[in-house]
């Protein structure tokens, strides 16, 4: 029966969010699981480079992380989903708690190959959402002046995909002054701003990961489930 002060609403599916709720599961124990995506295809790409250091950070702070190689992914649509790159893409999402995303601007917007990558990942495969709930850090690298386009654009794209895009980002300007001879990069503030965001992601992970399925359950789904519900079980009655 609905409330009085409310009365579009479905009382037997409303629920308050309590505290209690929100940290009634039981902290996993495992690693935090996390996808490392990047933009580009040349040999010595600067996206790569940063998900690697990125990588490598996430791993001393307790995580277990896998970086996906695009190379050989067709665009969108262009195959079929079975095409083995987009299949290992969607496994490698699937698996993660977690993501990372680091695009070089290119005219001014991420390039092609990281809205492809994206563009492969479904909002829903049957009833699993496969990247609904997960945390996600966006990243770019420039090859001149710092900018921000590309790590504005995906952080759309991040909410689209019902990911908590956490606050702190970075964009490396000058990409190719960052890094040495050893592909390493260098001490720099650049340096410790990924520092900074590989460790907000861990928190935030950590934070979210057993809570995902509170997190993102919604009213409107409620109600839409129930009727669907409703309606199934009236037709089995006729």
């Amino acid at each position: 029966m609905s409330h009085p002060d409310l009365p579009n609403l479905d009382r037997e599916l409303f629920v308050a969010p309590t505290a209690d709720a929100v940290f009634a599961a039981t902290p996993s124990t495992h690693r935090p699981r996390i996808l490392l995506l990047y933009g580009s295809l040349r040999e010595r790409s600067f996206s790569r480079l940063v998900v690697e250091e990125s990588a490598r950070l996430l791993d001393a702070m307790g995580a277990e992380t896998r970086i996906f190689n695009p190379r050989g992914l067709p665009l969108a649509d262009a195959e079929d989903a079975s095409h083995p790159k987009v299949q290992e893409l969607r496994d490698l999402v699937s698996w993660s708690e977690g993501m990372v995303w680091c695009s070089p601007e290119r005219h001014g917007a991420m390039t092609g190959i990281m809205k492809t990558q994206i563009d492969w990942i479904p909002l829903s495969l049957g009833a699993i959402r496969p990247s609904q709930g997960k945390t996600l850090a966006v990243m770019q690298v420039c090859g001149g002046s710092q900018s921000f386009n590309a790590v504005n654009q995906l952080r759309v794209l991040g909410r689209w995909m019902r990911m908590v895009t956490i606050p702190n980002q970075s964009s490396v300007a000058k990409a190719f002054m960052e890094f040495d001879d050893n592909d390493r990069m260098k001490p720099s503030a650049y340096y410790d701003r990924i520092v900074d965001v590989m460790e907000e992601l861990m928190k935030f992970t950590l934070l979210v990961r057993d809570r995902s399925d509170y997190l993102t359950d919604r009213y409107s789904e409620r109600k839409e489930n129930a009727a669907d519900l409703a309606k199934r079980v009236n037709q089995r009655s006729i």
